[in-house]
C-alpha cells in the first residue's frame, strides 16, 4: 500500500484524465489508420499503434490501482521539523558539501532532481528532526554516514514534482 498525499491523488487523476479524455482517443485513430493499411500480420505501424494503445490502458489501470489502495497522509505542517513538502538543506562533513532536498511520497521521489521520497534512507532519518540535528543515514549494514541539517524551511508548490513513471 503506497502512501500519498491529496495533492499526489490529485496528479494521478489528472494524467488518468489526460490519458482517457486525450491520449486513448489519438492511439484509437492511430491503431485504426494502420489497420486500414492492409495484412495486419506485416504491418509494423498497426503492431506499434497496437503497443502504444495497450501501454496507455495499462497505466490507466495501474494508476487507478495506486489511488484504489493509497494510504492517504498529510503534508507535515510543523515548520521547525523535517517531513513531507519540507525542503531540508544538509551538511554532509564526509563531502564537506552542503545539499539540499525536498521530501516526498514515494511515488515522486526522483533523487537527481533533488527529490527524495521519505521511505529512502536518507527520507527517513531526517523526517521528524529539526535544525542542527545531526542524524546517522544507514545506506546498508556495511556502510552509513552523518549528516547535519542546517536548515528547513517550507518547498514552493511550483507543481514540479511529477508522478514518476515505471
Amino acid at each position: 500500500m503506497a502512501q500519498m498525499t491529496k495533492k499526489d491523488i490529485e496528479k494521478i487523476q489528472e494524467e488518468i484524465r489526460y490519458r482517457k479524455t486525450v491520449l486513448r482517443p489519438e492511439l484509437l485513430e492511430r491503431l485504426k489508420a494502420a489497420r486500414s493499411l492492409g495484412d495486419l500480420s506485416e504491418n509494423f505501424e498497426y503492431s506499434m499503434a497496437k503497443r502504444e494503445n495497450n501501454r496507455n490502458n495499462s497505466r490507466v489501470r495501474y494508476l487507478e490501482n495506486m489511488i484504489r489502495f493509497a494510504k492517504i497522509i498529510e503534508e507535515d505542517t510543523n515548520p521547525d521539523e523535517a517531513g513531507l513538502g519540507k525542503l531540508v538543506t544538509v551538511y554532509i562533513p564526509e563531502d564537506d558539501a552542503e545539499e539540499c532536498y525536498k521530501l516526498v511520497t514515494s511515488i515522486r521521489g526522483d533523487s537527481v532532481q533533488g527529490r527524495i521520497s521519505t521511505d529512502s534512507p536518507m527520507g527517513r532519518a531526517l523526517a521528524g528532526r529539526h535544525t542542527g540535528d545531526e542524524v546517522t543515514v544507514k545506506v546498508n549494514d556495511a556502510y552509513s554516514y552523518v549528516v547535519k541539517i542546517v536548515r528547513i524551511e517550507d518547498a514552493p508548490d511550483d507543481n514540479s514534482d511529477a508522478i514518476r513513471q515505471f
